[in-house]
């Protein structure tokens, strides 16, 4: 089992920045790909950006990129989602969840965070 417990989320204006947190207990958290997911209100939990064990591979959805930046410190026990640039349509609940590869599709991860929210004012 892996527990993942995330942190960072606030209230932004349009433009500014976050930095997400997710740390990890339980199983090596070295051994597991991240990634980072986001669900609004009424809409399907869609991918935002993944990385693997090393940190040496990195995916990003196509709204995200440019903008945000996944970074994991395995020392620690923790994935970071660095959040800039930030617009009302980020406006979501942000998830972490932790897996065998790196992928942008739910059911390929195994465990998952409860989430932490995150809005963004215009």
């Amino acid at each position: 089992q892996v527990q993942l417990v995330e942190s960072g989320g606030g209230l932004v204006q349009a433009g500014g920045s976050l930095r997400l947190s997710c740390t990890a207990s339980g199983r090596t958290f070295a051994n597991y790909a991240m990634g980072w997911f986001r669900q609004a209100p009424g809409k399907e939990r869609e991918f935002v950006a993944t990385i693997n064990w090393s940190g040496g591979r990195t995916s990003y959805a196509d709204s995200v990129k440019g903008r945000f930046t996944i970074s994991r410190d395995n020392a620690k026990n923790t994935v970071y989602l660095q959040m800039n640039s930030l617009k009302p349509e980020d406006t979501a609940v942000y998830y972490c969840a932790a897996g065998a590869f790196i992928a942008t599709m739910t059911e390929e991860y195994d465990y998952w965070g409860q989430g932490t929210q995150v809005t963004v004012s215009s």
